[in-house]
């Protein structure tokens, strides 16, 4: 190939990969920015934290163990299924602890809040976690009773 032929040539990159390349760019930014203005951003960074919880069950008491995992605001977990509630239908029993996160070890004893001799087969107690904004919730961890 000469010098010369080198500076004449005509050929270049298609149009075709071009307009491409902007079409990306564009669905990119506006999905960015779309994410943003309707506030799903602000959700990503309420995540369930990740932490596991044992039940042990005596025949009367029901004793909810933080096993491992992430310490937790007492305030954001709730105790919900056949047990002592309140009106709204949880029990916020960690609660007492105060403004103290629960840590790994921690444990609370509930009893069922049905007349009878304990917990009937099939019933069911979750530890909820409900994000500071409240819009968020995820169940940590269930115990079903199984006779």
């Amino acid at each position: 190939m000469q010098l010369k032929n080198l500076f004449t040539e005509d050929r270049a990159v298609s149009p075709v990969i071009g307009v491409i390349l902007m079409v990306a760019i564009t669905v990119i930014l506006a999905a960015v920015i779309g994410t943003f203005v309707l506030g799903l951003g602000d959700q990503v960074s309420e995540t369930a934290p990740q932490a596991s919880f044992s039940f042990d069950y005596d025949g009367s008491e029901l004793t909810i163990t933080h096993e491992s995992g992430e310490e937790i605001d007492a305030n954001l977990v709730t105790v919900t299924g056949n047990v002592n509630v309140t009106t709204d239908g949880t029990a916020n029993l960690w609660a007492t602890l105060g403004n103290d996160p629960i840590s790994a070890g921690e444990s609370i004893v509930i009893k069922d809040d049905t007349p009878g001799d304990g917990f009937e087969d099939g019933d069911t107690v979750r530890v909820v976690w409900t994000s500071e904004s409240g819009s968020t919730s995820s169940t940590l961890q269930k115990w079903t009773y199984n006779a």
